[in-house]
């Protein structure tokens, strides 16, 4: 029987950026977070298979937030790359609503929640 995390275990999730300055529509924007989510969690396994395990058990918590201006969303990438958190970027295809090669979305994780909200903390939800 489950017994839930110890005071020891940290907590975990996954995070899912949405950019809002480039006017996806609402089934677009889902479509770029739910590759955010998949790209992230399968980068994220290769490094980290005892926190994606983890995650899954505990019933995969996400969390979805947005960026209004492309200048936050590179801010963003930066800061993800100094961390050296598991993160990936979405670049679209260009097939429907925006140019080849747009960058849509940031998945997070799954990974520490304190360590994700270090860089994510003052973003708002979607």
């Amino acid at each position: 029987m489950k017994t839930g995390k110890t005071t020891k275990e940290k907590e975990i999730k996954q995070m899912i950026i949405l950019r809002k300055d480039l006017g996806m529509g609402t089934g677009k924007l889902v479509a770029q977070g739910s590759h955010a989510s998949l790209m992230s969690f399968l980068n994220t396994e290769k490094k980290y298979p005892d926190i994606t395990k983890r995650w899954l058990e505990e019933g995969e918590t996400k969390i979805v937030l947005k960026v209004n201006k492309q200048e936050e969303f590179e801010e963003l990438k930066n800061k993800l790359k100094r961390s050296g958190m598991p993160f990936q970027v979405v670049k679209d295809a260009g097939q429907t609503q925006v140019p080849p090669g747009s960058e849509t979305a940031i998945g997070i994780g799954p990974y520490y929640t304190d360590e994700i909200n270090k860089i994510t903390g003052k973003l708002k939800l979607l």
